[in-house]
């Protein structure tokens, strides 16, 4: 059994673009971080500065080494700049055969 991690985050108007951006740029790192299975980013179709990522890990200790990496630090300051409101994050237990 592996994990998911899902975070939503609300930015401020026209801060998600860059964040859409940064996301491109960042996507194939976090995949080639040790555990991560996937990586991938949701567009609401109602709310244009609500971003959803979704990333499966192997398990949560993982994940927790990636949440405390050089990387992490570079992408997620840069990430919380847009923010207007506090994230919404959470992590599940998730059958690691049904990640593509």
């Amino acid at each position: 059994m592996g994990v998911i991690r899902i975070v939503r985050m609300e930015f401020e108007p026209g801060r998600s673009e860059a964040f859409d951006a940064l996301f491109t740029l960042s996507q194939s790192k976090i995949e080639g971080f040790d555990g991560c299975r996937k990586v991938t980013l949701l567009k609401s179709s109602n709310e244009p500065d609500v971003r959803t990522t979704l990333s499966w890990w192997d398990h949560e200790e993982a994940l927790n080494q990636y949440r405390q990496s050089t990387l992490f630090g570079e992408i997620w300051p840069a990430t919380k700049a847009g923010f207007c409101s506090e994230p919404l994050a959470w992590t599940s237990d998730w059958p690691m055969d049904d990640v593509g």
